[in-house]
């Protein structure tokens, strides 16, 4: 293709969602001359719908004893927070398969610190961007509570405070009466709860837009409607991306496309292991009474987050490939669970604001590619984050920022490593 506009950079990173984003901030700083470049518009995927959680209390990775088993059972209800699509496609039985190797003691106990840390240095990155930069993306740490309506889910809860306690997650187990205070005006229906204090949310498409908006002001380039088609190579180098805009002279190149990251690097020989996990959002207008943390169903696996004037229902894990479709009966689901614990709250007399659907990009241990590929020199790859993009943004793109500039990433990147499951 004709290189139109004769476009060049020193990075260029394809993805403008949360991670892509962060690691343009982050690397704007070195004086570099940044290409965002994104099929669609800023922060228009899983950046823009999801819970908004910054959340250490998540640091147990997807892949856990027992979700298997849970799975099975959740997949006979077309409600239920679990589903995936039967169909043949050898990615897809192939994940499964790693997914159930990966789900076991040992790599929860290895991957536990992995998450821990960085969601610590995350939401530290999201405070200084606040300090430096002065956005209002409305970050408040508040905690956020989890809430059961059956004893058999507050033993199971109590079991997995205990673990999460192990790795210093601060956490306290309230009784009925002790939730409710917690609350406040708002009734809840629930045995017990624990609360997780360290745990904060913002509006996330609010924190990328505005950061984004930052790094134009600041002269980084962001190209929307521009559909990566392919790369040209040199050796091991990657030297001009090839859009549906033009090519465009790289020295380096980031990927950072979520759930369309596999994609864009088949092409180079890289075989992600990520599937798209379809999640759900509704987002109502707020009710007079309500919540000011974030409270997590979780016997249904939803979460209520307040956002300012609204508040967003999020939940479900839907594995059915790169289908956009909306399953009605899903967001019934996750509306019909809400009154269960919060019969303050009807989402039927609600004013509906918006139903979205998001691709999150699963990997089968839970943890995150992130790390330079070993076939180019110049080519690093940022995804897979599943339900922890927002929570990791930040400090993902810090990380990304130093691979780029060749800096001591400042983890260990070993158990992130792009060739683990090769």
């Amino acid at each position: 293709m004709i290189n139109q506009n004769g476009a060049k950079a020193d990075v260029v990173i394809i993805g403008a969602g949360v991670i892509g984003i962060c690691t343009a901030y982050f690397l704007s700083q070195s004086g570099r001359k940044i290409l965002v470049v994104d099929k669609d518009e800023v922060c228009s995927g899983c950046s823009y719908g999801n819970a908004g959680l910054i959340v250490p209390s998540y640091c147990v990775p997807l892949a856990e004893p027992g979700v298997i088993k849970k799975g099975m059972k959740w997949m006979l209800n077309p409600e239920s927070p679990f589903y995936i699509k039967p169909r043949l496609d050898r990615d897809l039985l192939d994940w499964l398969w790693r997914f159930r190797r990966a789900s076991n003691e040992a790599h929860v106990k290895r991957s536990m610190p992995v998450i821990r840390d960085l969601t610590f240095e995350s939401l530290r990155l999201y405070n200084e961007i606040i300090g430096s930069d002065g956005i209002d993306f409305g970050l408040e740490q508040r905690g956020s509570l989890f809430l059961c309506n059956t004893m058999k889910a507050m033993d199971d809860l109590v079991v997995k405070m205990a673990q999460l306690q192990s790795v210093g997650i601060e956490a306290e187990l309230l009784d009925q009466v002790q939730t409710q205070e917690k609350v406040g005006e708002l009734k809840v229906n629930a045995v017990g709860s624990v609360f997780y204090p360290q745990d904060a949310h913002l509006q996330p498409a609010r924190f990328v837009r505005e950061l984004a908006q930052k790094l134009i002001e600041s002269g980084v380039k962001i190209q929307s409607k521009t559909e990566v088609l392919g790369f040209e190579k040199t050796g091991n180098r990657l030297t001009k991306v090839r859009t549906t805009r033009g090519d465009i002279d790289a020295k380096e190149v980031v990927i950072a496309s979520g759930a369309w990251s596999p994609a864009i690097a088949r092409e180079l020989g890289l075989r992600l292991k990520i599937q798209p996990g379809k999640g759900y959002s509704i987002t109502l207008e707020r009710p007079k009474v309500s919540a000011d943390l974030p409270l997590m169903l979780v016997e249904m696996k939803v979460g209520v987050t307040p956002m300012g004037d609204t508040i967003r229902i999020a939940g479900t894990l839907e594995m059915a490939g790169m289908d956009f479709a909306i399953n009605e009966r899903r967001v019934q689901g996750i509306l019909k669970s809400v009154p269960h614990y919060l019969p303050d709250i009807d989402p039927n007399h609600c004013n509906l604001i918006e139903v979205w659907r998001g691709l999150r990009p699963c990997t089968p241990d839970g943890l995150p590619y992130l790390g330079r590929a070993e076939n180019f020199e110049n080519l690093t790859v940022a995804a897979g984050h599943a339900m922890i993009g927002v929570s990791l943004g930040p400090v993902t793109g810090r990380i990304a920022s130093n691979i780029v500039l060749r800096k001591d990433p400042g983890f260990d990147l070993n158990p992130l490593r792009l060739n683990r499951f090769n």
